[in-house]
Formats: structure tokens, C-alpha cells, sequence
């Protein structure tokens, strides 16, 4: 199989390394294995000539144009943590020309696949229009606003759609890799997985931070202190926007767009998230402390926190 790695200025070490050694350790593994697994033939490429990671290391790269269409071109992520500055840089013209690049490889055939803030670039081509995708979870909400004709599920670590796949956070480089290799053998990747003690990890969900998010937007941080406030006494749309100062339609809009989610959803959330505490952190029964949070009783209470040991379990599963 062979990939390319298209490379820019600015590119995250651990993603580029965490990619290419990921490949490497495959091949080395179906070679001592004796697997019936074709092998990576990796190029690392560049659109410049010149390319410096984000730790200021020459990175030694081919020309696109002495580069034969990949059958996988893989996109690692750049060296940026914040949102706004992963939106500067799809202002310069080495990425627009990258775009471009991708573009013409789709068009040819190639499968193209792009990790955490890379998936910004891959978007910004128009290619994942009307495809599902991921992206790092606490870019989320920029992502939406930015590119609202791809459907976004960023709860999932990795989503293939179509001829593309994404994948969310830093160390999903790792993830992107392995799909990589499970295309050629799932022997392989499983036997790659376990060298590199690396367990299944389907979805973000457990590592987002929601209130992270949900302070990055005023509007929503204002529901949130108002929800906290009133989870004993039952969900008020009404009651809830006036609080934030929003009509009802706007705060579901907003609280979708930040959150991915209604504002009933993020409110039970918000219930659940504060029963587990306490029943962590107090002696209370479990009753008790449904009626702490709104709950009747803590049969209903019981039955989501139920529902949300098992969606886990479902996503682990998926995963093998």
C-alpha cells in the first residue's frame, strides 16, 4: 500500500512520528510473523521544499510532483492548540496549496484521511461536505459553524465516510494508523495494537471536558450556571433562556452548535454528571439523591446511569 504523508510547516512531531513509527512497526511485524499482508511504502511529501516541524526539526521531504498517487494520503495535524490559531493557519499558502493537492489526489482515487486539527484543512477543501466526520473535541463548535454541510460526530475517535476518514485529538494519530494497517490485515493491527499496548478507545466522549466547553461560549456558560442551579426543580426552556438572557430558539441553537446537543439533553447531563459525584463523594442512597438532582425516585435515576455504563460498553466493543 502505498501512503503519503503530506507534511507542512508547523506539523505536530508526536502525530508525523506517531504515524510513521505505527507503520514501520507493522511492517516489521508481518515480516517477522510472516504475515500475507502487503506492505506500507511510506513517503513522507511536502508542497514546499523545506519543511520545519513544530520543534523546529527538518523534516525530509519528496516533491508532490515527483510523487506517484497514493493509494492513502494521511494528513497529520499541526502544531496548534487553540482554535483561533488552527483557523490562522488555514490562511497561509503553503495549506491552500496542500488543499489543493488533496483535492487532485481525491479526484484520482486516493483515500484521504486527516487527524485532530488536520481535519480543518481536510474540511476546508469542501471534499467532506455531506460526509460524516470527527475532529478534536474541544474544536468542535468552531468546526460546525465553519463547515455546517458535514455531518459532525465528535464523540467518536475515528469516522470513515465514504473515501475519507477523520480522526479527533493528538494521540488519535495513533488510531488513524492502525486503520491504515486494518485495511491491509485486522490480524496485523490487532498483533500492532498489542505491540504497541494500545487499548480500544472508539469514542472521545470520556475525555471531553464539558464544561470546557461549554465556558468557551458566554450563552451556554450562562445556561450551565442556571441549569446547576435549578436541577432539583425540573427543566424550563422558558425559564432557562430568560436566565441567559436568549430567546429559546436562539439558546437551542447556540447550545447545539457549541455542544452538539439540546438543551434538555445537556441539562440531563448535567443531572447525571451530578448524581455520580454524589453518590461517589456522600453517603446518601441513591433516592435520595434523585431527589437531589430532580428525580421522583432513583428508578429513572438507576436506569440512565444504566444507560450510560452501557453506551460505553457498546463503543469499547466497536472498537475491537
Amino acid at each position: 500500500m502505498r501512503i503519503a504523508v503530506l507534511v507542512l510547516d508547523q506539523v505536530f512531531d508526536t502525530g508525523l512520528s506517531t504515524l510513521l513509527d505505527t507503520l514501520a512497526l507493522a511492517n516489521g511485524i508481518a515480516a517477522s510473523e510472516k504475515l500475507d499482508a502487503a506492505r506500507f511504502e511510506v513517503s513522507l511529501v511536502g508542497v514546499r521544499r523545506k519543511v520545519v516541524t513544530g520543534q523546529g526539526m527538518t523534516v525530509p521531504v519528496v516533491g508532490v510532483q515527483t510523487c506517484a498517487v497514493p493509494d492513502v494520503a494521511l494528513l497529520p495535524a499541526l502544531n496548534n492548540k487553540s482554535t483561533e490559531a488552527v483557523c490562522e493557519s488555514l490562511l497561509r499558502r503553503d495549506v491552500a496549496d496542500a488543499g489543493e493537492q488533496l483535492k487532485a489526489w481525491s479526484a484520482q482515487g486516493a483515500v484521504l484521511g486527516a487527524a485532530c486539527n488536520a481535519t480543518f484543512l481536510l474540511a476546508e477543501t469542501r471534499l467532506l461536505d455531506g460526509h460524516d466526520a470527527t475532529t478534536t473535541w474541544w474544536h468542535a463548535a468552531r468546526f460546525r459553524e465553519r463547515y455546517p454541510k458535514v455531518r459532525l460526530d465528535v464523540s467518536r475517535m475515528l469516522v470513515p465516510s465514504g473515501r475519507f476518514v477523520t480522526v479527533g485529538a493528538a494521540l488519535a494519530h495513533l488510531d488513524l494508523a492502525l486503520w491504515c494497517v486494518r485495511r491491509v490485515s485486522p490480524i496485523l493491527a490487532r498483533l500492532t495494537a498489542r505491540y504497541l499496548v494500545m487499548d480500544p478507545r472508539p469514542s472521545q466522549a470520556a475525555f471531553a471536558i464539558t464544561d470546557h466547553l461549554a465556558h468557551e461560549d458566554p450563552l451556554v456558560e450562562r445556561f450551565e450556571t442556571w441549569a446547576r442551579a435549578h436541577l432539583s426543580q425540573g427543566f424550563s426552556l422558558a425559564d432557562a433562556a430568560r436566565a441567559a438572557g436568549s430567546s429559546e430558539r436562539t439558546l437551542a441553537r447556540r447550545i447545539n452548535a457549541v455542544l452538539g446537543k439540546s438543551p434538555l439533553s445537556y441539562f440531563q447531563d448535567i443531572r447525571v454528571e451530578r448524581a455520580v459525584h454524589l453518590l461517589q463523594t456522600s453517603l446518601a442512597s441513591v433516592d435520595q439523591i434523585a431527589v437531589q438532582v430532580g428525580y421522583v425516585d432513583g428508578v429513572t435515576l438507576r436506569t440512565l446511569i444504566r444507560r450510560r455504563i452501557g453506551r460505553g460498553v457498546r463503543e469499547l466493543r466497536a472498537g475491537h
